[in-house]
């Protein structure tokens, strides 16, 4: 009729419920924004901070080196010889098996978690240390690994121990999980800590899984003598990098 007036058609009512979900749904989604930007952020920052360090650690060996080849060229100009510190560092290569080993060289190879052959780790050379390494001298090869060595065997047979388990290191956000307390945040990190023997060698020590080397190309010369005697026992000093380039 001309006379009657047109209702306008209701919207169904939307329950209260549904729209707190969606309330909630935009404020998820916002926080998951807001935390992705921080995210980006912080690895961009970390970044930066990575090659920071890398840089700084690149111009500290090379004045090491510059150091060194001076006080030759000055210890020779005064018809002397220039005798280097000790180093600090050694790296155990464990050579023999378990057969009839006495006890006492078993609990050694245990404390340097060398339970299988071609293990290898890194120690801390103190009085205490070499003692044991010379109980245990017949069943190892140890020396004294250089910058080069140390980098290798990180980066090419490095892997962590997390959670009793042996997870390669792949990223850096490993390394910043386990270590980030100790200030150690990237590889590069690592290995500076491993070869200045750091105030943290012990728990970068303790975060590495042991290496697991490969026979050396070439096979070993004599495992029953002395490295001085033409074999492969015992202390061989700097000679320890051109086995582990064999090794790893």
């Amino acid at each position: 009729m001309a006379g009657e007036k047109k209702t306008a058609p209701t919207l169904p009512k939307v329950p209260e419920t549904l729209l707190k979900k969606r309330k909630q749904n935009a404020e998820a989604r916002a926080a998951r924004a807001r935390a992705l930007i921080l995210q980006k952020k912080k690895l961009q920052d970390t970044k930066r901070e990575i090659f920071k360090r890398a840089e700084k650690y690149v111009r500290e060996y090379k004045r090491k080196e510059q150091d060194l080849i001076r006080l030759r060229r000055v210890a020779r100009k005064h018809k002397n010889f220039y005798v280097p510190a000790q180093s600090n560092l050694a790296f155990v290569v464990r050579i023999r098996g378990i057969n009839g080993v006495h006890p006492r060289v078993r609990k050694v190879l245990k404390l340097f978690r060398l339970r299988q052959i071609n293990n290898g780790a890194f120690v801390r050379l103190n009085k205490a240390t070499i003692n044991m390494l010379r109980i245990a001298e017949p069943y190892i090869a140890w020396g004294y690994p250089n910058l080069k060595s140390v980098r290798e065997l990180v980066y090419k047979r490095g892997f962590a121990k997390v959670d009793k388990q042996r997870i390669p290191l792949t990223d850096n956000a490993l390394i910043e999980k386990a270590l980030g307390k100790y200030g150690i945040i990237c590889m590069e990190d690592l290995i500076h800590e491993l070869f200045t023997v750091g105030p943290h060698f012990k728990q970068v020590s303790n975060f590495l899984w042991p290496f697991k080397l490969n026979n050396p190309n070439g096979g070993w010369r004599k495992k029953g003598n002395h490295f001085a005697e033409g074999g492969d026992f015992g202390n061989r000093e700097e000679y320890i990098n051109q086995l582990l380039r064999r090794m790893v």
